[in-house]
């Protein structure tokens, strides 16, 4: 058997890939982080499939699951949110799996933050103003940030900032923030993307507390930071300037 793991997106129950979705349909077993990831995506799995959301078990509980499919031959689907390559906790099951010399396959999903940038209608990414984009996370009681990994430097490369699972800090983002990037820079904060109760919150790096206290968001959020989010004056891509040879423009 196999456990897959798999990106299921950041809400919208068609925000995933065909291979995700037909990994669903075919495993007779489908764990899901319950708390993240949207109930819909759950009729697709077989009729008399095993269904657990995890959002209460351990870790030990978890891979007692695995081991139980592995004994009856069953592949499992592991539904993860957003995409699996950030804050999924992946890493530890992959781990224990290998372990058990029990067979994985990761299937990637849309990231919280391109849907995100999806909602804002921004590219984080804009020609001669940032070319970077830093995800990242405040220090919390789950895990510790590594030294050197500070907003502040991160903010000092001029970088796009995406800052995950930090709403409940963003007075201390906005005090690491605002003496590199500058008060007036444009901020936002982006609720559940893509989710049916989707918000969105837009300011200033100086008015962005202000204008959460009034429409308070607690959770499920993520931060963004950065000239990008604002931009209008900037110049074009050389990728479509008709003067710009490239191989599939008459170039070499």
């Amino acid at each position: 058997m196999t456990v897959h793991f798999i990106g299921a997106g950041p809400g919208a129950a068609d925000l995933i890939t065909v291979r995700g979705l037909d990994l669903i349909a075919r495993c007779p077993v489908c764990l899901y982080a319950g708390s993240v990831v949207p109930k819909e995506l759950l009729a697709y799995c077989p009729s008399d499939a095993r269904i657990v959301d995890t959002a209460p078990m351990s870790l030990d509980e978890i891979e007692a699951e695995f081991v139980a499919a592995h004994a009856k031959g069953l592949d499992v689907a592991r539904l993860h949110s957003g995409d699996l390559s950030i804050y999924s906790a992946l890493a530890e099951q992959a781990r224990r799996l290998d372990r058990l010399g029990i067979a994985s396959t990761m299937t990637p999903g849309v990231p919280a933050f391109a849907a995100a940038a999806a909602v804002l209608g921004r590219e984080l990414t804009v020609p001669g103003l940032t070319q970077s984009v830093v995800l990242t996370r405040m220090p919390g009681r789950a895990s510790a940030m590594p030294e050197g990994e500070s907003l502040a430097a991160f903010a000092a490369t001029g970088a796009t900032l995406v800052i995950h699972l930090a709403i409940q800090s963003i007075a201390e983002v906005v005090a690491e923030l605002s003496p590199v990037y500058g008060a007036d820079c444009p901020a936002a904060v982006v609720f559940r993307a893509s989710w049916p109760e989707q918000r969105i919150v837009q300011g200033e790096i100086g008015t962005i507390i202000a204008k959460l206290a009034a429409e308070p968001i607690e959770r499920s959020a993520v931060i963004l930071v950065g000239r990008a989010l604002a931009a209008h004056d900037f110049r074009e891509s050389a990728l479509y300037d008709p003067d710009y040879r490239r191989r599939f423009r008459g170039g070499e």
